[in-house]
């Protein structure tokens, strides 16, 4: 029987390492190692003439360059898909497949030397994100503010690309789409570089109106993505946690209430590596965020969504520790609910709850009293 434990012991440990290597953070380092890569790499192809490749010699100069400068801006865009890949959201895996599948294009199409590794790294990173598909699995929830901020970006510009066009008589350097495109850009981000100016009275209203719409729409815009941003520091120096930095959250220990024993079981837990849910009642508790950091997250323990949340699916392990055994033993009917096969530990204030908790469904209950008691009566029979 000892024999069996050690090797489903081992068993699980294989387990987690497993879902450790092949986890949300291997597939984000990755992506982020790429996007730094395909930038450097754009800027020297477009500083060197060489060549390299099977298709030296069949791609135009032109096309190596433009190349080249679309990396950059692959690489920049990558760097933001790195941070939503963070939250597990499935949309943002699909916008850094994509990316990855441009950057292997665009590096072949750039025939170069200083080419080969950002190709090489992006097809690992594909295989990466291939191989962990379900951890990404968190839907795409916007907000109305920033649902409305999309679509007054994009109508902005739709309305200043097409009228700009439309009115490209009346304009000095406008004569196609892109410089159309140009002149929305440098207008509604009020940079106005003097190039593309209008010369007739139609072209002159229109402008004021696109430096109307384009300021707010991006005005908008710049609200919708520094709101989250301020609410994410009011919450650290709360000391709560975002649904963002929950769902960074992997392989996780979830401690569940607080109790006598919480503050000993958080001294030998990496914070990086826990989060404690704790109910409102017992926030006042806790010692001032500022010095320790915790990684708080308020809400009922017992409550199946808050331990959603909290990631109760992707965690290693539950301690349920708080100072009441009937609490806890909801607490752990509620996680056995929400995630049937995860270890679950508790600690029983009263010894005779112990069974009671094993019935609930808690792999092991320890009794913090029957321990001491035991060590106590140890320490003083014992010879030293």
């Amino acid at each position: 029987m000892r024999v069996r434990r050690v090797l489903d012991a081992v068993q699980a440990a294989g387990k987690r390492r497993l879902r450790v290597l092949l986890g949300r953070r291997v597939a984000v380092w990755l992506t982020v190692v790429v996007a730094l890569l395909s930038m450097l790499t754009g800027v020297a192809v477009l500083g060197s003439p060489g060549t390299f490749g099977p298709l030296t010699g069949l791609i135009a100069s032109g096309v190596r360059r433009t190349a080249g400068f679309t990396a950059v801006l692959t690489g920049f865009l990558l760097l933001i898909s790195a941070l939503e890949l963070r939250t597990g959201r499935r949309a943002a895996w699909y916008a850094t497949v994509l990316l990855l599948s441009a950057t292997v294009f665009q590096a072949i199409v750039q025939s170069s030397v200083v080419s080969v590794p950002v190709a090489a790294l992006s097809v690992a990173a594909l295989v990466v994100l291939a191989l962990t598909r379900g951890r990404f699995d968190r839907e795409l929830a916007l907000s109305t503010t920033q649902v409305a901020a999309f679509i007054a970006v994009s109508g902005a510009l739709l309305y200043g690309t097409v009228g700009a066009y439309t009115l490209r008589e009346g304009f000095r350097g406008v004569g196609s789409l892109t410089d159309a495109f140009y002149y929305t850009i440098i207008t509604a981000s009020t940079v106005g570089y003097g190039d593309a100016t209008p010369v007739t009275g139609q072209a002159r209203l229109f402008t004021v109106s696109l430096i109307v719409v384009g300021t707010a729409s991006f005005g908008l815009a710049i609200g919708a993505l520094v709101a989250p941003a301020i609410e994410d520091r009011l919450t650290r120096a709360l000391g709560t946690m975002t649904d963002t930095q929950l769902a960074e959250r992997d392989d996780h220990v979830l401690v569940l209430g607080y109790g006598g024993l919480t503050e000993s079981v958080l001294d030998e837990l990496d914070m990086d590596d826990l989060v404690l849910v704790v109910p409102e009642a017992d926030e006042s508790k806790l010692p001032p965020a500022a010095e320790r950091e915790l990684p708080v997250f308020v809400a009922d323990p017992t409550d199946g969504a808050a331990l959603a949340r909290a990631g109760i699916d992707r965690a290693r392990a539950v301690i349920v520790a708080s100072d009441s055994d009937a609490t806890d033993a909801l607490s752990v009917l509620t996680v056995r609910e929400r995630n049937p096969s995860i270890t679950v530990v508790a600690a029983a204030t009263e010894a005779e709850n112990g069974p009671k908790l094993e019935r609930a469904g808690a792999n092991t209950v320890v009794s913090p009293a029957a321990i001491g008691g035991r060590r106590l009566v140890e320490s003083a029979l014992a010879e030293e």
